[in-house]
């Protein structure tokens, strides 16, 4: 059975590494270590420091910043038809000096070009933007678009931003007009309701909490009729709490809608067609149960099947989605999802790399 991975974290091995990609006065600033990359709004642990034991670069560090190692741990592992790129690196995080940060993701994004993109057929790609100002970020949009590898817009779950604020909607008629898809990813930026908690388990535990606030922002705020081509991909943060957002939305919207009027369909039915929930971290659920909640969701087609290589938490594709379901859900979920999501009909597994070819 073919299996497409929705979440995958490439990096570089030192913000350095980004340096012949910016210009200036921004390469001599990273060049010279006078930024050495996000601070934190907080110090944290956790397992293995983030990453399966066994990941280690080139360089020894505990990230994925060369290629080899993730071609033998995961694309060759597990035989994927295809990889999406994620990464760790959002500049969206940076709240201030908006030109550095839009500088940033596009060096970033040159560089993944050249280091990762152009070394496998079967990753695909996604542009990383500074949301923070929503002009620069379509003009990357409309830059990096043109690649034949990039398929979806990136946008980091931060702690302050709601994407359905309409000073987004650049950023989403950039990726209309270009036909890619917009995937949320939470950031060690996103919090719960009260923070982050004070244990690693807590913050762990309230992600579903960043994400499912992005997907009534989306519905409430007209995002989902206002580009009806558009699509949009929820990663790494579960699923189960799916059924409730869109019965809550509907109840909402039934007693609300004259509030509302741009929203032309019930925000259970936007879900079904229009929101994708990548499967990691899996639920510690039964196939009964699998199936119980694919019933509550009233479809099959929204769960889209992700590793979280190289995370601690890391879904193996042969052990995450039981086999007791029935073949034709595993299938979708594993793979016909994903491919009809980013347009992918072809199986570059039967090509050498471009790596291997040289």
């Amino acid at each position: 059975m073919k299996v497409l991975d929705a979440d995958v974290h490439e990096s570089f091995a030192s913000i350095k590494d980004l340096a012949p990609y910016l210009p200036e006065p921004y390469r001599g600033w990273i060049a010279g270590g006078a930024w050495r990359g996000f601070s934190q709004p907080f110090a944290y642990t956790s397992p293995g420091l983030g990453n399966r034991a066994d990941v280690r670069s080139n360089d020894g560090s505990a990230s994925v910043s060369d290629y080899g190692l993730m071609r033998d741990q995961l694309l060759d592992a597990y035989d994927l038809s295809h990889a999406v790129l994620t990464g760790y690196f959002y500049p969206t995080g940076l709240k201030l000096q908006y030109g550095f940060a839009t500088a940033l993701a596009a060096a970033y994004n040159d560089y993944v070009a050249e280091h990762w993109l152009a070394k496998d057929p079967r990753f695909i790609g996604s542009v990383q933007v500074n949301a923070r100002d929503p002009e620069a970020a379509a003009r990357e949009i409309d830059r990096m678009a043109a690649h034949p590898q990039v398929r979806q817009v990136l946008l980091p779950v931060v702690d302050d931003i709601a994407y359905g604020h309409p000073v987004y909607r650049p950023i989403f008629e950039a990726a209309d007009r270009n036909r890619l898809m917009v995937a949320f990813h939470h950031t060690t930026f996103a919090q719960g309701p009260y923070g982050m908690g004070l244990h690693y388990m807590e913050r762990h535990a309230l992600l579903p909490l960043a994400m499912m606030p992005q997907v009534i922002s989306l519905i409430a705020n007209g995002v989902f009729d206002a580009y009806p081509n558009l699509r949009f991909m929820i990663l790494e943060g579960g699923f189960s709490w799916l059924p409730h957002v869109m019965w809550r939305l509907d109840r909402e919207y039934r007693q609300g809608r004259v509030e509302v009027p741009w929203i032309k369909k019930l925000p259970s039915q936007h879900c079904r067609e229009r929101l994708r929930l990548s499967t990691q971290p899996t639920e510690d659920i039964s196939g009964d149960q699998w199936m119980k909640l694919i019933d509550l969701m009233g479809t099959d087609d929204v769960l889209v099947f992700s590793t979280d290589y190289p995370h601690f938490d890391f879904d193996d594709p042969n052990a995450a989605i039981p086999r007791v379901l029935p073949e034709s859900t595993r299938e979708k979920i594993l793979w016909k999802n994903a491919a009809e999501f980013y347009g992918v009909s072809d199986d570059p597994r039967s090509e050498r790399s471009l790596e291997a070819a040289e």
